[in-house]
């Protein structure tokens, strides 16, 4: 029997297919390219052989990471013979990662890619709000984490509003209700701060916080977002992308609000310190102005004016003792003279008997008997009174 090329290809496809619709094939990945179809076509190999696989769009989209050249793999799905080139495959529909989980390698690579995008930069984190109005809490609304989240916050302050947006946390979809969630409280504005998150549990039951819808709408939000997921140990893409992480959900109800009673002693003891401080400022103050006042006395014009005076006072006071001084030595020099004058008066010695005589017309007094000529009227002195007579004849000399 002469067969054509399709009969035959046909024929291994009819004996191959059958016995092959649900293998697993374990190989390292060789080759890797995805189509414009959205189509996976990649090789795997091993020391003796290789193997084409394909996995469609369909199924692609449902692996939790993206195969990589070099990783080694399990894949599983039908092996079919493509007859346009007489070859055989592997048609994909799962594959797993040797050692690592798929969990764990899908995290890594998508961390490494939004962190190449900047999403995680801590230049683009926003502070809380000190004091918030209104709280918007995004998760489940039957889960013990918005028990510890409310109840965290009612006992920090317990007149804050709290809004709730119930969405379901894990399972197919989860994310993606997440993301709106997040976008519709944005479009709404109605919360000062977020609070996004979930109770803890396994990898799986936690993964929709890992998927980069739930990212980048954390990464959008205007609302500064707090992320709690899981346990201290459970990091997540959300916790990494939110402004602020909470180690637990009970932690995240703490990072939003203070403790009121913690403000009010902290109240307390500022109105406490505020009032002693004022009044030592007011004593300085005080001091000050006294310290002021007694200058400004210092130079005030009046005061200086009376200190002229006394001063003018003082002034006048030793002018008028040196004064004194010097009158009561004039006055004894003075008296010193009157004795001197008086020893030298003509009429003191007159007193004593004697007497001046002149004669009538002549200025100097006569000292010479000889100087008296006949006719000459002469006047005599004496200590009291004065005697004229006349000259009679010319003296002769004794």
């Amino acid at each position: 029997m002469i067969l054509t090329v399709t009969q035959l290809t046909e024929r291994v496809r009819a004996r191959v297919e059958p016995g092959m619709a649900d293998v697993a094939v374990r190989g390292e990945i060789s080759r890797w390219t995805v189509a414009g179809s959205g189509h996976a076509y990649f090789t795997l190999k091993d020391a003796q052989a290789v193997l084409d696989a394909v996995a469609w769009r369909s199924h692609l989209e449902q692996f939790r990471f993206v195969p990589e050249v070099g990783m080694e793999v399990v894949a599983r799905g039908a092996v079919t013979v493509y007859p346009p080139r007489g070859r055989y495959q592997l048609e994909v529909r799962r594959i797993d990662p040797v050692g690592a989980g798929p969990l764990e390698i899908a995290f890594r690579q998508m961390r490494e890619r939004l962190e190449r995008e900047g999403l995680f930069d801590p230049g683009r984190k926003r502070p809380l709000p000190f004091l918030p109005e209104r709280i918007l809490i995004v998760t489940s609304p039957s889960g013990a984490a918005l028990h510890d989240i409310l109840r965290s916050i009612r006992e920090r302050h317990p007149g804050v509003h709290v809004i709730l947006y119930p969405v379901r946390v894990q399972g197919e979809g989860a994310a993606s209700e997440i993301a709106d969630a997040i976008a519709l409280a944005n479009a709404r504005r109605e919360a000062d701060v977020m609070i996004v998150g979930r109770g803890g549990g396994s990898p799986e039951d936690l993964w929709a916080f890992n998927e980069e819808a739930l990212a980048r709408a954390i990464h959008a939000s205007a609302i500064p977002v707090v992320s709690a997921v899981g346990h201290e140990v459970d990091v997540s893409i959300s916790d990494l992308v939110a402004d602020v992480r909470a180690l637990t959900p009970t932690a995240a109800g703490a990072l939003v609000v203070p403790d009121v009673r913690e403000l009010l002693a902290g109240a307390a003891d500022c109105e406490r310190r505020l009032a002693s401080a004022l009044r030592r400022r007011v004593a300085e103050e005080r001091h000050r102005v006294e310290r002021l006042g007694e200058s400004l006395c210092a130079f005030a014009p009046a005061r200086r004016i009376e200190q002229r005076q006394q001063r003018t006072d003082e002034e006048a006071q030793r002018l008028e003792r040196s004064l004194r001084l010097l009158l009561d030595r004039a006055g004894e020099r003075l008296q010193g003279g009157v004795y001197r004058l008086d020893a030298l008066n003509p009429l003191s010695v007159l007193s004593r008997g004697y007497s001046v005589t002149w004669a009538q017309g002549r200025a100097k007094a006569l000292t010479d008997a000889g100087q008296a000529r006949p006719g000459d009227v002469l006047r005599t002195r004496l200590a009291r009174g004065t005697i004229r007579s006349r000259v009679e004849r010319e003296a002769g000399r004794e």
